[in-house]
């Protein structure tokens, strides 16, 4: 990059933007010749290329750009970070998951509202940097708050769903660090927020009565599902390409993460630069001043949510007669009772207590499916070291200012800010680079062998989520001399897998990074090893591994993968489906046919895929996974195992059957075409939308929600986001294509509601402006000066 001055570029910018014929005029919001500004230059699709001086002008532009975007949306997570949403919706409604699990406004409330009254995002911006944010993040924090203030003094807000509202409001730098704490803590205290605020000490119990704890099978069965990849809401695919597989000997990269397509964990697509010194296109969390996933001139990176276990419990044994204290090597040490309220809609206080230990909250549960009860004998704590990390902004900017895959390694090792995703990393001299850097509680074998409770010893195996004998000191988690924060691994114990031909991760565990590199010999806590991977892990391994023994890889191949929209589960199973259909459905032989001329893909065009994502559904649900496969799984063919349906189970033939009568019952066609009934409504449109669920193993994975009497699967809940495919040809531009799948606003009232989503439909792609004169040259340049 040129070293030259915000002001030069500034000066040099608008007599260019403003004599261009295409261009549209500048539009200047500039009260003052004082306090920050930014330039944002929109082109296509409303994506911003946001140019400042500083990082505080950076925050400035990107604050009030996501403003302008996603008003509402911003201001409803700032209500919830601050402990508000009974006072404006109700302590009975439910957020939108977006920041925690939180099942209601109430308990959301009283967790969030607990971790202001305790100062602890305070405590974490007073932490001197690396161990806490660099001054550098700190004031994109303060830009970022400012920029969306302004924004909202200087413009009315048109979305419906918050014109008017009370609770849109001015918010703070520090505002801005609640929101990232409640990401960091997503998977950890966040996982568990109706447990930690609903815990309350038993009441007194008869004499000799015998108290129900937690069943270890059960818990273990319970855990290995809460922290499953197969069953998670949020996922990702990215693959990076070495220069051995691809046309000119530089690296590719293809990212597709998978994320809510509705509320506060969307995807926002923007450019920041500051001249001479950062300059990164990609894609942010919303209300985070940083680009999370993207690329520059030189690297592309993208992250899938890992199987570390980002928490573990210690089990407390209680003081006999006191459920509030416990003992620690025998003497008794007393929990710290936080006292919370709240404020209903009604003006009414709500107060409840939080009992707070050594180790972290007490809970009474992580989810409806694993109860701890907390008795006269026993509490459980959860400790979570991501409580401690506000450090995920300055591995975002290490990223966003390396020059190769050895200084993504670099900065994930000086920040150690990642609190539950993998990185995978492509570069333009053609190297690759696997990290799953992430902020993990320090839980080795040795550790869980000497200290794991009677309940740890089945759980821990089973899922990785440790639970440790809080009595005694000796099961502390100690300290790795290269990690930043006390109880948690250094980078020299993470998995890492560097200059492989492919390196790709589809949310299963590092272990099959590349099928013919497997990684192990890290702890459970990381993930597993020699277990059975998913549909789409190994539908996406065949498919990368495939490329890359082809070879003479480009940007183009990307592209075609992305949207392939490949069936692995058809593949395995289909032919074994059309062979028993007969027998199963003797009346039925328009199933048959649809089924055994079905192209087995999700392609929007695709005939039969529908039927076959129904019954693949009720299959999957209803029969257990041991019981699907006549081969099983093995280690030692770990792609390709297990296979050969089963299709002698009743639960086979009731699937199909049912599959077709719902089908027939909702006046759906078994051979309709899938975009007849799989799409999205925007600005009133009906537009097609491919790709399939997380059961069929589909690359382009596509959550929808099944309304038959609506049609079909009327709407997206999550999947496809943000997806980009990097490369390089030698010059000083990347060779990016780019797609936001639900399109840049979430504003009934934007032209960007559905822009994006149209050419998500029509497999098109937006090509990147990155470099100055390819902004410049955009024919629906649009040039805005934003100040204080």
């Amino acid at each position: 990059m040129v070293a030259v001055s915000f002001a030069a570029v500034t000066a040099a910018l608008l007599p260019a933007s403003a004599s261009a014929g295409s261009a549209q005029p500048v539009r200047e919001h500039r009260p003052s010749d004082r306090g920050l500004g930014a330039v944002v230059r929109y082109t296509e699709y409303g994506i911003p290329h946001i140019l400042a001086g500083d990082h505080a002008g950076l925050g400035f532009g990107t604050g009030w750009a996501q403003a302008a975007d996603q008003v509402c949306v911003l201001a409803d997570g700032f209500v919830t970070v601050n402990g508000e949403r009974s006072r404006y919706f109700g302590a009975s409604g439910a957020p939108d998951g977006s920041l925690s699990s939180a099942g209601s406004n109430l308990s959301s409330d009283l967790y969030f509202r607990g971790v202001r009254d305790a100062g602890t995002v305070e405590a974490l911006l007073r932490t001197p940097a690396p161990a806490g944010p660099s001054r550098d993040v700190k004031e994109l924090m303060r830009g970022w708050a400012a920029g969306y203030n302004a924004w909202l003094r200087k413009n009315r807000i048109t979305d419906p769903s918050c014109a008017g509202a009370g609770w849109v409001r001015p918010v703070t730098a520090l505002d801005v660090a609640r929101r990232g704490f409640a990401i960091a803590v997503l998977g950890g205290q966040g996982r568990a927020v109706d447990g930690i605020t609903a815990a309350r000490p038993p009441a007194a119990a008869p004499t000799g009565a015998r108290e129900p704890g937690p069943a270890p099978e059960q818990a273990a069965r319970a855990a290995r599902a809460l922290f499953a990849e197969a069953g998670a809401t949020m996922g990702s695919n990215v693959v990076a390409f070495s220069g051995a597989t691809t046309a000119n000997g530089r690296g590719l990269l293809l990212g597709n993460p998978h994320y809510p397509w509705h509320g506060g964990r969307r995807f926002w697509q923007s450019q920041q630069t500051i001249p001479g010194e950062l300059n990164v296109s990609g894609a942010s969390l919303l209300g985070m001043p940083v680009v999370s996933i993207g690329f520059n001139e030189r690297v592309a990176w993208s992250h899938t949510v890992a199987t570390g276990v980002p928490l573990n419990l210690h089990e407390l044994t209680l003081v006999p007669g006191d459920p509030t204290a416990y003992l620690v090597d025998g003497e008794p040490e007393r929990m710290t009772a936080r006292t919370v309220t709240v404020t209903d809609r009604d003006g009414a206080p709500v107060t409840r207590t939080q009992w707070w230990t050594r180790y972290g909250p007490v809970t009474s549960g992580l989810g409806a499916s694993l109860p701890l009860p907390w008795t006269a004998s026993t509490a459980y704590a959860l400790n979570d070291p991501n409580t401690g990390n506000l450090r995920g902004s300055d591995t975002a900017l290490g990223l966003a200012r390396a020059r190769s895959t050895r200084d993504v390694a670099e900065a994930l090792r000086r920040t150690q800010g990642l609190p539950w995703v993998n990185t995978v990393a492509a570069d333009s001299a053609g190297h690759t680079l696997f990290s799953q850097s992430q902020v993990v509680p320090r839980i080795t074998a040795e550790l869980a062998e000497r200290c794991s409770t009677p309940l740890g010893r089945v759980v821990h195996p089973a899922s990785g989520l440790a639970v440790l004998d809080g009595s005694r000191t000796a099961c502390a988690l100690g300290s790795d001399p290269d990690a930043l924060q006390p109880g948690t691994f250094g980078p020299s114990r993470m998995p890492v897998l560097e200059d492989a031909p492919y390196a790709a991760n589809s949310n299963d565990s590092a272990w099959l990074t590349n099928a013919d590199r497997p990684l192990t010999g890290y702890e459970r806590v990381f993930g597993n090893i020699r277990t059975q991977r998913s549909l789409r892990t190994r539908g996406g391994i065949e498919d990368v591994a495939a490329m890359a023994a082809r070879g003479r890889l480009t940007v183009a191949d990307l592209q075609r993968q992305q949207f392939a929209d490949r069936v692995p589960a058809a593949a395995l199973a289909g032919a074994d489906v059309v062979a028993a259909c007969p027998a199963v459905l003797p009346a039925e032989p328009e199933a048959c046919r649809v089924l055994g001329t079905w192209d087995g893909t999700m392609d929007s065009a695709s005939r039969g895929a529908l039927l076959f994502d129904r019954f693949w559904r009720r299959f999957t649900a209803a029969v257990p996974v041991a019981r699907q496969w006549k081969v099983p799984f093995s280690a030692a063919d770990p792609v390709r195992t297990p296979h050969s349906l089963d299709t002698g189970s009743a639960g086979f033939a009731k699937a199909l059957a049912d599959a077709v009568a719902e089908l027939r019952t909702a006046g759906i066609p078994l051979d309709a075409p899938l975009r007849d009934h799989q799409f999205v409504v925007r600005g009133g449109e009906r537009i097609p939308v491919s790709g399939g669920t997380e059961s069929l193993g589909v690359w382009n994975k596509t959550e929808g929600v099944w309304e038959p009497a609506a049609g079909g699967y009327v709407e997206v809940a999550l999947g496809t986001s943000h997806v980009q495919a990097v490369g390089w040809d030698g010059g000083r531009c990347p060779v990016a294509r780019t797609l936001l799948a639900y399109s840049q606003s979430s504003n009934p009232a934007s032209p960007h509601l559905g822009d994006q989503t149209k050419l998500y439909a029509g497999e098109r792609w937006v090509a990147s402006r990155f470099c100055e004169r390819d902004i410049l040259r955009s024919p629906a340049l649009r040039v805005v000066l934003v100040r204080e």
